[in-house]
C-alpha cells in the first residue's frame, strides 16, 4: 500500500513538534510539507532540534501548500475555523488540534469561549477525536477535532464510572489537574519565565477553564440511575441525601448537559511535560475496589493506550506523569472511599502525546482503518 501524503500548518509549535517526531517514524506516512507563517524558509529542524538528522525539510509559507491527503493544523485558538474551508480544499481530510471543532453545541461553544463560532455549521460534522470514545465515528471522518490535554485525561479517568451509569449527578464532580509547563506553548510569556516558573506551583484557572466544556460535552451524555434535585443550572438549592427519601435503585435515568455541576481547576507545577488529574466523584449506590475494577477492565479491555495503574505498595503504585514523557499512554488509578460514597480518580499522561500530538495519530490510524499503535510504541523513559 502506497503512503498518505501528509503536510502539517503552524509547524513551528510544541505540538506540531511532537507531530513531527511521530510521523517521521510512521510506516503509512511521507511528510511532503511543513508551513509555518514565522519560520518560512528555514529547516524544520530549526525549531525542532531533535529532528537534526532526521529530515531536511524547510518550512513553506502556508499560502504555498500545495494538496495533500491528510492535512494536519496546529494553530492558535481560532485561526483554524475561520480559514476551514480553505483548508479543506487542500486535503479531503483534516484534524484540526486546536479547540475550534471540540464542540458540537454552538450553544456551548459560546458559553465557554465568550463568542460565536466562526463556523458553527461544521461542529456537528467534526469528530470528537478521542479514539477509546468515538472509534466508529472516526473510521468515517473527514473532519476531526483535537482533544484538550487536561480533559482528555479527565474524560478516560472517569468515562467508565459515567458509562456503567453509576454517578450521583446532583452531587458535583470534582476535578483538579496539575499541568507543566509545555502545556502553554513555545511562544515565552512572563509565566514562563524562568525566575519566575521554576519551583512554581502556581493556580492559574481556578474556575471556568475551558477544557470544562468538553467534559459537559463527552461524560454527560450518559444516562445515571439516581436522584436528583430540582435546581438552577450551577446553582444547588440544597444538599440532597439518603436520609430525605432517596433511593439508589428507585430513580429513572437521568441526563443531559445540565445536570451535574463541575468544578474543574487546574495548576501549573514544575514539569515540562505532563499532566495529573486527581477528580472526586460521587456514587449512587454502593462502591467497593472489586466491583471498580471490574467496571475499569471491562471498559479498557483491549485498549492499546490506557493502564490501569493501583499497586498495594511502591513509588509507582498510582498514575504518575513523570514515566509517561513521550509516550502515547493514559494512567488511570482510583480509589473507593466507602464511607463517603466517593471515588477518587487518578489520570496522568504526556500533555503533548496522548494530550495532542500521538492521540490525533492515533486518530488518524482509526481514519484510515490502520493499526491504532502504528507510530506509537515508545514506552516512555525511566529514570528521567
Amino acid at each position: 500500500m502506497s503512503r498518505i501524503r501528509v503536510a502539517i500548518v503552524g509547524g513551528s509549535g510544541y505540538t506540531a513538534g511532537e507531530l513531527l517526531r511521530i510521523l517521521f517514524f510512521h510506516p503509512q506516512v511521507e511528510i511532503v510539507q511543513v508551513a509555518s507563517s514565522s519560520s518560512a524558509g528555514q529547516y524544520v529542524y530549526s525549531s525542532h532540534p531533535n529532528l537534526r538528522g532526521v529530515t531536511s525539510l524547510r518550512y513553506c509559507h502556508p499560502d504555498d501548500l500545495t494538496a495533500s491527503d491528510l492535512l494536519f493544523l496546529c494553530l492558535p485558538h481560532g485561526r483554524a475555523a475561520g480559514s476551514i474551508e480553505h483548508y479543506r480544499t487542500l486535503a479531503p481530510r483534516v484534524i484540526d488540534l486546536s479547540a475550534d471543532f471540540r464542540l458540537r453545541s454552538p450553544e456551548l461553544y459560546r458559553r465557554w469561549y465568550g463568542a460565536e463560532h466562526p463556523a458553527p455549521a461544521l461542529l456537528s460534522e467534526a469528530v470528537y477525536g478521542l479514539p477509546e470514545l468515538h472509534r466508529e465515528q472516526l473510521r468515517e471522518a473527514c473532519l476531526v477535532s483535537g482533544t484538550g490535554c487536561m480533559a482528555t485525561a479527565a474524560i478516560l479517568g472517569l468515562a467508565p464510572l459515567y458509562r456503567a451509569g453509576m454517578v450521583r449527578l446532583e452531587m458535583p464532580l470534582v476535578v483538579e489537574a496539575k499541568i507543566g509547563s509545555s502545556a502553554a506553548g513555545a511562544a515565552p510569556g512572563a509565566s514562563s519565565h524562568h525566575p519566575d516558573r521554576s519551583g512554581a506551583v502556581r493556580s492559574f484557572a481556578p474556575t471556568g477553564h475551558r477544557h470544562s466544556a468538553e467534559l459537559i460535552q463527552e461524560l454527560l451524555q450518559y444516562p445515571q440511575t439516581g436522584a436528583r434535585e430540582s435546581r438552577e443550572i450551577g446553582v444547588f438549592h440544597r444538599w440532597p441525601g439518603q436520609e430525605e427519601g432517596y433511593t439508589n435503585n428507585s430513580q429513572k435515568p437521568t441526563g443531559n448537559l445540565s445536570e451535574q455541576v463541575i468544578a474543574f481547576s487546574a495548576t501549573a507545577v514544575e514539569l515540562v511535560r505532563g499532566i495529573l488529574v486527581t477528580a472526586q466523584v460521587f456514587m449512587n449506590g454502593p462502591m467497593d475496589e472489586k466491583r471498580l475494577w471490574r467496571v475499569y477492565r471491562e471498559a479498557y479491555r483491549g485498549e492499546p493506550f490506557v493502564r490501569l495503574v493501583k499497586e498495594r505498595q511502591g513509588v509507582y503504585r498510582y498514575p504518575e506523569p513523570k514515566i509517561l514523557a513521550g509516550s502515547n499512554y493514559c494512567d488511570v488509578g482510583f480509589e473507593a472511599d466507602a464511607d463517603q460514597g466517593r471515588v477518587v480518580i487518578m489520570a496522568a499522561l504526556d500533555n503533548l502525546v496522548k494530550g495532542a500530538a500521538g492521540n490525533a495519530v492515533q486518530a488518524m490510524n482509526c481514519m484510515y482503518g490502520w493499526d491504532e499503535t502504528l507510530g506509537l510504541s515508545f514506552p516512555g523513559l525511566h529514570p528521567v
